[in-house]
């Protein structure tokens, strides 16, 4: 984990996991905690788009960072979001997965067509030019962010991941996005919770919804 700013607060939300995670975080923050200011929180609700907002309220720095706990994404990577958005190169800084090459066991073929096709939808509904609308890794200012909540209930809350909440109200308040390119490995323990049939169609629906909010109102 790279040193981030002045003060790099690390914040875990452990979402009722049943394989030891709460332990081994608390064993990661007790070793760690000379290095950085760790803080543990069970999560309160459910999903991850819950524990992305529950990290996010508890957060007391001016850069907010996502970073799934697989660590498909590496941590060594946080630099160039951190960097983007502290520099005022962005407002918004967005994971791309599709820059380097992939394996296959990193991201399936389906995945990879899935996820063009709604980097495509998003980049016409508003306005944007993005390649991966679904990375987990994402950046914003705290500031920014608090705006961005004020405005949730113009598209509505029924995205599951986050992904999707967080692009479509950057774009609302017309904050400037950038693509920060992010290697992407397979994760090496587990397998995801997520149902990709049935969550990609509940961002197909909110598509839709963004369709008639923005282009067809």
């Amino acid at each position: 984990m790279p040193w981030l700013g002045d003060n790099t607060e690390i914040i875990f939300v452990e979402g009722g996991s049943t394989d030891g995670t709460w332990e081994e975080i608390l064993r990661v923050q007790q070793k760690y905690s000379d290095r950085f200011n760790i803080k543990a929180y069970r999560q309160s609700g459910q999903g991850k788009k819950d524990a992305v907002w529950q990290g996010f309220e508890i957060a007391t720095g001016d850069v907010l960072i996502i970073l799934d706990a697989d660590l498909t994404v590496q941590p060594r990577d946080l630099v160039y979001f951190f960097d983007a958005i502290a520099s005022g190169a962005c407002e918004f800084a967005n994971g791309c997965r599709l820059i380097y090459p992939l394996s296959k066991a990193s991201m399936p073929w389906l995945n990879r067509i899935a996820n063009r096709i709604f980097a495509f939808l998003l980049s016409y509904l508003l306005n944007i030019q993005i390649k991966d609308s679904l990375c987990g890794t994402k950046a914003i200012s705290r500031q920014n962010y608090q705006k961005l909540t004020a405005n949730r209930d113009f598209f509505g809350d029924f995205d599951p991941f986050g992904d999707f909440d967080l692009l479509f109200g950057a774009a609302k308040l017309g904050l400037k996005i950038m693509d920060i390119p992010v290697r992407y490995f397979p994760r090496t323990y587990g397998k995801s919770n997520i149902s990709h049939i049935q969550g990609g169609l509940i961002l197909l629906k909110m598509c839709f919804h963004a369709a008639k909010k923005i282009k067809f109102i």
